[in-house]
C-alpha cells in the first residue's frame, strides 16, 4: 500500500515539550513526586469574576455559534485594551478572536506563507513557529538571541540571513524561552529594518501583562509606517491563567483580517462563544487579579535568580518577563539533554532541554516557575545536586 501521509509532515517534529510531560505522567502513575517546570501552564486558578462570567454565560443560552470575527463587544474590547495599554490604534474590524494563539500562527502563516518562502525564527523559540512553517512548506530561518548580547537581534546577522524569499520575521516579547525583552532600542531598529527589506513583522505578546520591575514593553506596530505591515498576535491564557480556555486574538489591518477571517471559517468557525463572554470579563474586570499573579511571579523570578547564580557550574541572566528562566549549564559539562534526562530520573524534576527551542538552546535548560515557591525552593534544591554529581566525576 502506498505511503498515504504527506511526505512534508517528516519534518514536523513532536513537541518536545510535551514528549518529557508524558514521562512525568508515566513516573507520577508509578507513585514518584515529580517537581513539574516542564511545561507554560500558570499554576494560578483562573480568576472567580471569569469563571462566574464564563457559568453565567452559558446559563444565559451563550452556546451557539457568534460571528466567524468573534463576538463585537470582545472585539471593542480587545480594540480598546490596545490603544490604552499598547499605543495601537485599532478598530474592532481589525480583531479577529482564535480559539488560542496556535490557530492565531496558524491562520497567520497560511495568510501569507507559500511553498519556498522564508521565515525568520528567533533561535531559541517556541517550536510551534518551526513546526507550522514546515506544514506550510515554507522555511524556518533562525536568527540568534545570544546571551552575551543580552538577547536581543544581532542585526549585522539579519542582514545576511534577509533574501529575496523572505517573507516575514516573527518576535516573541517577552521571550518564550528565556523570558528577556526587546529593548525599545532594538523594536525601533527592526522597525526600520523591516521597511527597508519589505518584509512583514508578526509580534508574539502573548507575555506583555507579565513583566518585572521597571521593564517596558514596546508593540512594534505602534511605530510609524509599523501598523500596515505588523500582525500582533495575543491572547488570555498566560496574563489570565486561561490556558483551557483557549482564547486569543489577532490584530492587523482590515484587508488582513479579512483573509485571516475565511481561513478561521474553514478551520475553526469561531473561538467557543461563552469563552469569548468570558474574555470581556477578563480585559474589564480582573486587572486586580493579574497583578496578584504577577507580583509572585516576581517573588519566584528573583528567589530563582539569587539561587541558580549561587550553584557551581550555572549561570542565569535575570529574566525581563514571562515566567521562564533559560539556565546556561555549560559550567556543569554535560549536554542539556543528558543533564534533563538525569534531572528528571534521579530527581524526579522536570525541565526542558534548550536544544527544544532551537540549536542555540544548547547548554541551556529552560525552567517554568509557573509553579508553586514551594516546589520552586526543592526543585532548585535537587538541581544543585545533580550540578555536584556531573562536576565531582
Amino acid at each position: 500500500m502506498r505511503n498515504f501521509i504527506c511526505s512534508k509532515f517528516s519534518k514536523v517534529a513532536p513537541s518536545g515539550i510535551r514528549k518529557i510531560n508524558e514521562k512525568t505522567l508515566q513516573m507520577e502513575r508509578e507513585g514518584k513526586r515529580i517537581y513539574h517546570f516542564e511545561v507554560g501552564r500558570p499554576d494560578f486558578d483562573t480568576p472567580k469574576v471569569i469563571k462566574d462570567a464564563t457559568i453565567k454565560s452559558i446559563e444565559k443560552g451563550d452556546v451557539f455559534y457568534t460571528s466567524n470575527f468573534g463576538i463585537m463587544e470582545l472585539r471593542e474590547a480587545v480594540a480598546e485594551k490596545l490603544r490604552k495599554e499598547n499605543n495601537l490604534d485599532y478598530s474592532a474590524k481589525e480583531i479577529l478572536i482564535t480559539a488560542g494563539a496556535s490557530e492565531a500562527i496558524y491562520d497567520t502563516y497560511s495568510l501569507i506563507l507559500e511553498e519556498g518562502d522564508e521565515i525568520l525564527l528567533p533561535n531559541p523559540c517556541w517550536p510551534n513557529y518551526v513546526n507550522a512553517a514546515h506544514i506550510m512548506n515554507a522555511v524556518p530561518v533562525r536568527y540568534s538571541l545570544a546571551q552575551e548580547n543580552d538577547f536581543q537581534i544581532d542585526f549585522a546577522e539579519l542582514e545576511k540571513l534577509v533574501t529575496e524569499k523572505t517573507k516575514a520575521i516573527v518576535i516573541i516579547t517577552p521571550s518564550n524561552p528565556i523570558g528577556s525583552m526587546l529593548t525599545k532600542e532594538t523594536t525601533e531598529k527592526l522597525a526600520e529594518f523591516a521597511k527597508k527589506k519589505d518584509i512583514l513583522v508578526i509580534s508574539d505578546e502573548i507575555y506583555e501583562q507579565i513583566i518585572y520591575g521597571n521593564k517596558e514593553h514596546y508593540s512594534i506596530a505602534s511605530i510609524d509606517g509599523m501598523k500596515e505591515r505588523t500582525i500582533t498576535i495575543n491572547g488570555f491564557s498566560k496574563t489570565f491563567s486561561m490556558t483551557g480556555f483557549r482564547l486569543a486574538y489577532i490584530a492587523a489591518p482590515e484587508e488582513f483580517i479579512k483573509v485571516l477571517n475565511t481561513i478561521h471559517q474553514h478551520n475553526t468557525s469561531c473561538a467557543t462563544s461563552f469563552v469569548q463572554h468570558a474574555g470581556i470579563t477578563a480585559l474589564k474586570e480582573a486587572e486586580d487579579d493579574v497583578k496578584k499573579m504577577v507580583e509572585e511571579y516576581k517573588r519566584r523570578r528573583d528567589y530563582i535568580l539569587e539561587k541558580v547564580n549561587s550553584i557551581d557550574g550555572l549561570s542565569l541572566n535575570s529574566p525581563d518577563g514571562a515566567f521562564y528562566a533559560f539556565i546556561n549549564i555549560k559550567g556543569v559539562g554535560v549536554s542539556s539533554e543528558e543533564f534533563c534526562q538525569y534531572l528528571l530520573d534521579e530527581e524526579c524534576v522536570a525541565v526542558v532541554p534548550g536544544t527544544v527551542f532551537g540549536s542555540a538552546g544548547e547548554g541551556f535548560i529552560r525552567l517554568s516557575y509557573a509553579s508553586s515557591y514551594e516546589d520552586i525552593v526543592e526543585g532548585l534544591n535537587r538541581m544543585e545536586k545533580a550540578c555536584k554529581h556531573f562536576m565531582n566525576k
